[in-house]
């Protein structure tokens, strides 16, 4: 076998054994959120602390995305990626093994230390790996992952969960890390240091992971508090605390001759417009399917695995349009396909928000839930090639850690807005019906407080609850409840396509249209 095809093979399988980390780093994000309620049991605690294992993870991500960049470049990006491999599998091994939830929320933030390093050094990677019409198809494969590996979680977590108990959701990552920790040391060429000599900007990684900490915090306090306004200190300290660290993170990179990161960035359009795409996929998709999670296992009263089957519509098209992404990519231009799939998500929420009544069924889910995983499926890899279209060699790391900081903070965001849209609609329709009623007895007032102050998805277990009134009033308050919360569940996609569709004009007007379109 000639050595041009020995390397050429190779490449191949360096792009496998760096998606299987990718696939891993990301899976870790959702797969916890059909296990919590398993957690709960088995910590004995509530609902609202084991929330945590996904919160400690999901900061500690965003936070040092840009960090583990920086030091890909300064001292080789391979090097950098085989480390955080071995710290996520470690850590891994600690996770299951917690014996309280202390310690396992400690375990979460240093897994989410080396799972950040295998999402942003990854993508450099591949970029350095491949170039031309291979480029397009080998980063049209790795948003595949990306996008698979998101919104096939609940799918995962629930066969393992159910199975084997919910240790084995971080277990398994054990001997598929080893495996592909080897295969990248064997297969994947290490990069230039392209930051060599230079000295490490210690005020841009602290301002930069704080002022990352504090608005994903921020955003936290306000999703686990709804009921208190954004100027209240326990939310408005975090989210001006984030303002100011950014505003002194800018400052400070621009005085310095060798910042963390080249600021310049964000003066082209094309890159600009690629972190709002992320943004919006993780505020209008990702976001979302938290929502669509949680009422097929509260409303629908679906098991955690029922749950991940019946998501299989969306999550198939991640691993199918890989492939057709990438050819997408060397064809037509950027721009307009991602425009055109960011739209079919948006109608696939139309069609979602259509079908939330008292009467939903699963079968008026499947149509949405297929347009919504094409969209994702095509844009989540086109996304690589566009936002890595004008970076210098130096500036690959830096890009793709920017391009998931900003889809981390979208989901954070997006969880919290969506959230609102949907108390609001809920407690609007309570109040509603409420002050209708004639009679005041002290057990309705009850249910009231305890529906308005758990919030939508308990409503479903409230009033399944024996109430002591005239049957015709506890007739009459289960069926406004249960349209109270399919108000808010539209409420929640009508947001989420908002969300897409702007999104969709804004990429039509700031992406480039690729070299494919040029030379047509």
């Amino acid at each position: 076998m000639s050595n041009t095809v020995k390397s050429n093979s190779r490449k191949w399988w360096a792009l496998f054994a760096l998606s299987l980390g990718v696939f891993m780093s990301l899976l870790d994000v959702t797969i916890v959120n059909v296990a919590l309620p398993i957690m709960a049991e088995s910590f004995q605690t509530n609902f609202s602390n084991v929330q945590w294992v996904i919160s400690a993870y999901t900061i500690s991500y965003a936070v040092v995305i840009l960090i583990v960049a920086k030091l890909g470049d300064m001292y080789g990006r391979k090097r950098i990626y085989l480390i955080s491999m071995v710290i996520f599998v470690l850590a891994s091994a600690i996770n299951g093994l917690a014996p309280s939830l202390l310690i396992l929320n400690i375990g979460r933030v240093i897994q989410a230390f080396g799972g950040a390093g295998l999402m942003s050094l990854a993508l450099a990677l591949v970029a350095s790996l491949f170039d031309g019409k291979e480029r397009g198809m080998a980063l049209g494969i790795l948003g595949s992952v990306m996008g698979i590996s998101t919104v096939s979680g609940p799918l995962i977590g629930g066969i393992l969960s159910e199975s084997f108990g919910w240790p084995s959701i971080f277990y398994v990552n054990i001997p598929i890390g080893i495996l592909a920790g080897i295969l990248v040391y064997f297969t994947t060429k290490e990069t230039p240091k392209y930051g060599e000599g230079q000295k490490i900007d210690f005020w841009g990684m602290i301002l930069s992971s704080t002022a990352i900490f504090s608005a994903v915090y921020g955003l936290i306090q306000k999703e686990n508090h709804a009921q208190l306004s954004w100027l209240n200190p326990q939310i408005a300290f975090w989210l001006m605390a984030a303002v100011v660290l950014l505003v002194l993170f800018i400052i400070v990179e621009s005085r310095i001759e060798k910042p963390m990161m080249a600021l310049s960035l964000f003066k082209n359009k094309n890159f600009v417009g690629s972190i709002i795409v992320a943004f919006a996929l993780g505020s209008g998709v990702y976001a979302m399917q938290i929502f669509i999670t949680s009422m097929m296992e509260n409303a629908l009263s679906y098991a955690a695995f029922e749950t991940g089957l019946r998501q299989v519509p969306m999550t198939i098209w991640s691993l199918i349009l890989g492939p057709v992404a990438g050819y997408l990519t060397n064809k037509f231009s950027n721009r307009r396909t991602i425009a055109i799939n960011l739209l079919v998500g948006a109608v696939g929420l139309l069609l979602f928000a259509n079908a939330m009544t008292t009467q939903l069924s699963y079968q008026e889910l499947i149509l949405p839930l297929i347009l919504l995983g094409v969209s994702n499926g095509l844009v989540n890899p086109l996304l690589n090639n566009a936002a890595l279209a004008d970076a210098k060699p130096d500036e690959i790391g830096m890009v793709s850690g920017l391009v998931n900081v900003f889809m981390q903070l979208g989901t954070s965001f997006g969880v919290v807005i969506l959230g609102l849209s949907q108390s609001k609609a809920y407690d609007s329709h309570l109040h509603t019906f409420f002050n209708s009623l004639d009679v005041h007895l002290a057990s309705i007032e009850k249910i009231k407080n305890q529906l308005l102050a758990e919030g939508p998805f308990s409503s479903h277990g409230i009033i399944s609850q024996d109430i002591k009134a005239p049957m015709a009033i506890v007739s009459d308050l289960r069926h406004a409840t249960s349209q109270a919360f399919y108000a808010g569940m539209n409420s929640v996609m009508l947001v989420s396509a908002s969300i897409l569709t702007v999104a969709a004009v804004l990429a039509f007007f700031l992406l480039k249209d690729g070299q494919a379109a040029k030379n047509k």
